[in-house]
């Protein structure tokens, strides 16, 4: 498959900034990001990328940051391969211990989580996965049903599997992540997680004790109803993939109309994750 490498280069540019542009990026077709010494290599499937878009949404950063950019198409990468040569095994809160198929297991934490990536998001490496698993950790879940809502390689849903939720619903709009949450959950022999490949029109019409969303402000905003509906009385929502302010505010006002309270929230780095409840 030929693909599509745009290379960005930046004089000036605030992290926060760079990663809201990675993020925009993920929302326009591009799904691989590598570091490198001025800024950052994205890579899009050739027969998704389009010129056009990427221009309309690099023009709304005008004026934020000083940038050029480059784009050549260039043949398929093994993506595992490249992932692999950097991935390092996490630990969580000297609890959850997450690694690859290619690590050694270490049966001393409580909670041993196998990932296989591929090209979806969330290993919890990333500061909004980290805290949403720190929130998960703290939660009472056992028995109970959770929806993962842009659950990437879903490795939210199965810490909630292996902390007792008794049926789990995973749901992401990326044929990738749905194929890596089938093969995941095989992995840590997790047999109780429903993988959808869709948005909130795939939310099934049943009732939800928890819901995990970690996706950005804006696709938050437009699903907060959604959730609302279907989360039950004293149910949990626990947000991530947006900024303090104004973000978190945003939140706070669109769930205020469904009964949906902030409780409280944690930040590491300019990421924050946020706990609400019904």
């Amino acid at each position: 498959m030929q693909y599509i490498q745009v290379t960005f280069s930046f004089t000036a540019i605030e992290e926060y900034q760079q990663d809201l542009l990675i993020a925009d990026l993920a929302d326009i077709g591009f799904n691989t990001f590598e570091d490198t010494a001025n800024g950052f290599i994205a890579f899009a499937a050739a027969g998704t990328y389009d010129e056009d878009q990427l221009k309309s949404l690099l023009e709304q950063y005008e004026g934020q940051f000083q940038y050029t950019y480059t784009v050549a198409e260039i043949a398929g990468k093994n993506w595992n391969e490249e992932w692999e040569k950097n991935f390092e095994p996490l630990i969580i809160a000297d609890q959850c211990y997450v690694r690859a198929t290619f690590h050694q297991s270490q049966p001393q934490y409580k909670y041993e989580i196998v990932i296989d990536p591929k090209m979806a998001f969330g290993t919890g490496h990333h500061q909004t996965t980290t805290m949403m698993i720190q929130y998960l950790l703290d939660a009472d879940v056992e028995d109970k049903t959770v929806l993962d809502m842009g659950c990437g390689t879903a490795i939210l849903a199965i810490l909630a599997a292996k902390k007792g939720a008794a049926r789990l619903v995973a749901i992401d709009n990326d044929e990738v992540c749905y194929q890596s949450t089938i093969e995941n959950a095989a992995l840590n022999n997790i047999r109780n997680i429903e993988a959808l490949c869709g948005s909130k029109e795939a939310i099934p019409e049943i009732a939800f004790d928890v819901i995990l969303a970690n996706i950005n402000r804006n696709i938050l905003l437009d699903q907060i109803p959604s959730y609302a509906a279907i989360l039950k009385k004293q149910g949990n929502i626990f947000f991530s993939g947006f900024y303090e302010s104004p973000d978190l505010d945003m939140i706070k006002a669109a769930c205020e109309p469904f009964g949906i309270k902030y409780v409280d929230h944690k930040k590491i780095g300019d990421w924050v994750a946020a706990y609400f409840t019904k």
